[in-house]
């Protein structure tokens, strides 16, 4: 059987140039491979810079964790060659395919799911799983191969601890903010915005004007936002080109090669070759001051829609999210989400506030409310509750010791069941503590306002079961739609 839907799998590595010059070539050499055999070429799966070696602990799909190789493109071939999407795969050779024996066991159940077997190749042979003989060699050349990994891993890491050991920088990466990238010399330009940062964070910077100091507590020192924010006014660039951020003038400030130290895997191992940015102690108040902030950070709820928005392509909850992009509600695929619907914070946040308070204008709404939230009118319905519950299994006790027969049974659930179901609306629906506090406010806009988050998302649900958010309209540019939030039925 030819392939005539056939995926072409590249990899490689590591892509140091940045250019994706590798798998290019490795491209090239398949689809000429796939002239020879006549095989036609549906896709081009592509893991550059991905390492078919390294491994990470990741959560399985039964809930367990385990380590695993992390190839969404490997896996992705997987899935398409078992539902049949395509009937054959090409590669430039078996390491390029697989290095760790678990995933070339995978690969050939894949292989061997289908009569005849789905066909594998390679631009080197090196990679034939057609029979019993070339499965049995590729599996003995992914041990080799595994092997040679582990070797090379093995050195590796000697070599960067006795770097470590010597004080010696590691090399490869980014250069560090404030150190050149050959020999870890001072960038004097950059080792100047090192100690800025630093003073500010003490409290002890010669640069702020008379009034900005009188704003600045010397026993808390200058919020790492707003030193963001200046840097980023005066343009002052990073090594990667972004923006600053508060974690970005973090890490340049409290990394261990600032003072002179030389660290290994996240731990301070001894004095650096290189000479200090940051005189140690100081450095050390630092990064105390920093821990003092840390532990004091404010864990409340601010993005108050936050399990009241709802993603309407595949169900999920939004969650309040701050990035590049700005402060949003957005399903991330971090928490399970599909990734593919956001929305503006403050947005969202004003259209349903708008909503709401809206809703607490009307005198008729106002006046039901404030029935429902009636403390007699609820606990009344809490006893009904539990009366017409404990009948009901009374009756159920009568009909299994044939005190009663089953339609009279039936008869006394059928009067009794829907005033259980009314009672029941009725207490879930009433008034939590804070809306009844907010319905006592003469203004009511006013108390809303006062309202902490929680508050608010309490008052939102007790009122509206929630949103579904809808995909944003491109025609309409950035202009916010309030029809994307539509409220759902409880």
């Amino acid at each position: 059987m030819t392939p005539t839907r056939a995926l072409l799998l590249v990899r490689i590595s590591d892509d140091k140039a940045g250019d994706a010059g590798g798998v290019g070539r490795q491209e090239e050499d398949g689809r000429a491979l796939a002239d020879r055999l006549g095989w036609t070429i549906a896709e081009v799966i592509v893991e550059n810079d991905t390492s078919a070696y390294k491994r990470r602990r990741t959560k399985l799909p039964d809930g367990s964790t385990a380590l695993r190789t992390v190839r969404p493109g490997f896996r992705a071939a997987l899935d398409k060659l078992a539902s049949g999407e395509r009937d054959g795969m090409l590669a430039y050779d078996l390491d390029r395919v697989a290095r760790d024996p678990r995933d070339l066991e995978d690969l050939i159940d894949v292989v061997e799911s289908r009569r005849p077997h789905i066909p594998v190749m390679s631009v080197t042979g090196s990679l034939r799983l057609d029979d019993d003989s070339g499965i049995a060699m590729a599996r003995i050349m992914v041990t080799i191969a595994n092997k040679s990994s582990r070797d090379t891993a093995r050195r590796v890491t000697r070599k960067h601890e006795a770097l470590a050991a010597e004080g010696k920088p590691p090399g490869g990466g980014y250069r560090g903010y404030g150190f050149t990238a050959k020999g870890h010399e001072i960038n004097e330009t950059e080792a100047e915005i090192v100690r800025e940062i630093a003073a500010r964070i003490l409290g002890d910077w010669d640069g702020w004007t008379e009034e900005q100091r009188e704003q600045i507590d010397p026993e808390m020192g200058e919020s790492l936002n707003s030193i963001a924010a200046d840097l980023q006014a005066r343009k002052v660039p990073t090594v990667t080109g972004a923006a600053w951020r508060d974690r970005s003038v973090r890490s340049v400030v409290s990394k261990p090669s600032v003072a002179g130290l030389r660290e290994y895997r996240g731990e301070v191992v001894g004095k650096a070759v290189w000479d200090a940015i940051v005189p140690e102690e100081r450095w050390e108040q630092v990064r105390a001051r920093l821990a003092g902030r840390h532990r004091a950070v404010d864990l409340t709820l601010q993005r108050w829609l936050t399990g009241v928005l709802r993603c309407s392509k595949c169900g999920r909850m939004l969650h309040g999210w701050s990035g590049n992009n700005g402060r949003r509600y957005w399903c991330p695929p971090s928490l399970d989400g599909c990734g593919k619907i956001a929305v503006k914070a403050q947005f969202a946040e004003d259209e349903v506030e708008r909503q709401i308070l809206e809703l607490l204008s009307q005198p008729e709404v106002l006046q039901r409310l404030r029935t429902v939230a009636d403390t007699e009118v609820t606990d009344e319905a809490r006893t009904e509750l539990a009366n017409d519950e404990a009948q009901l299994r009374l009756m159920a006790g009568m009909f299994a010791r044939r005190e009663i027969t089953f339609p009279e049974y039936q008869e006394g659930r059928r009067i009794i069941e829907p005033r259980i179901k009314e009672s029941r609306a009725l207490l879930t629906s009433r008034a939590p503590r804070v809306l009844r506090r907010l319905l006592a406010e003469d203004d009511i806009a006013a108390g809303w306002s006062g309202l902490a988050p929680a508050d608010k998302r309490e008052v939102v649900l007790a009122l509206v079961p929630g949103y579904d958010v809808l995909p944003h309209d491109r025609s309409m540019g950035n202009k916010f739609d309030p029809g994307r939030l539509v409220p759902f039925e409880a």
